[in-house]
């Protein structure tokens, strides 16, 4: 249940609000009550306490509660409009991008692009890259040289768990296998 709880808040809170007649404030916040009485019109009754399990659980941490627990919103991920007021923050010397092998002509042309996202997220370790581009397949995971990119003016921020996120990160910041 807590998966398929979770996939169900992903598109919910990060896509389609409108899916159940929810509507995110500016920065991406909706009252719980609100989301549980949203869901529960829509066939999916859930208890707080799943909930609650399900945003203390999820293994990417994508989702958070306000302080007083009245409010949730994913961390990131967004393709609808929101401004989650996430501080610029200068990032570590690499970060890693994990993908599949279908997309790497692309990316070496393109560079890597938010597409329907607000960002391109980035991992601090090569592990979760890869744990991230296992996700639709054999990973390829690119090197992205951050501290090239910053200096260069690019901007970064960084989630409260752990995902670094950019507006996009060009060609030449980007070492691809062979």
């Amino acid at each position: 249940m807590a998966r398929t709880l979770s996939r169900r808040l992903s598109f919910v809170l990060r896509h389609r609000p409108d899916s159940i007649g929810l509507q995110l404030d500016a920065a991406g916040w909706v009252e719980v009550d609100t989301l549980l009485s949203a869901l529960a019109q829509h066939g999916r009754s859930v208890p707080r306490s799943a909930l609650q399990r399900c945003v203390d659980t999820n293994d990417k941490q994508r989702f958070e509660l306000s302080t007083d627990g009245q409010r949730i919103r994913a961390r990131q991920g967004h393709s609808v409009p929101v401004e989650l007021g996430y501080t610029p923050v200068a990032p570590p010397p690499v970060l890693f991008h994990g993908t599949v092998p279908r997309v790497v002509e692309r990316i070496r042309a393109e560079g890597l692009v938010p597409g329907r996202r607000h960002h391109v997220h980035l991992s601090a370790d090569r592990a979760t890259a890869t744990t991230v581009g296992r996700r639709r397949g054999r990973p390829v995971i690119l090197t992205v040289d951050a501290a090239a990119m910053a200096a260069a003016g690019h901007t970064f921020f960084r989630t409260d768990n752990g995902v670094w996120l950019t507006d996009a990160v060009p060609p030449p910041f980007l070492r691809l296998p062979d």
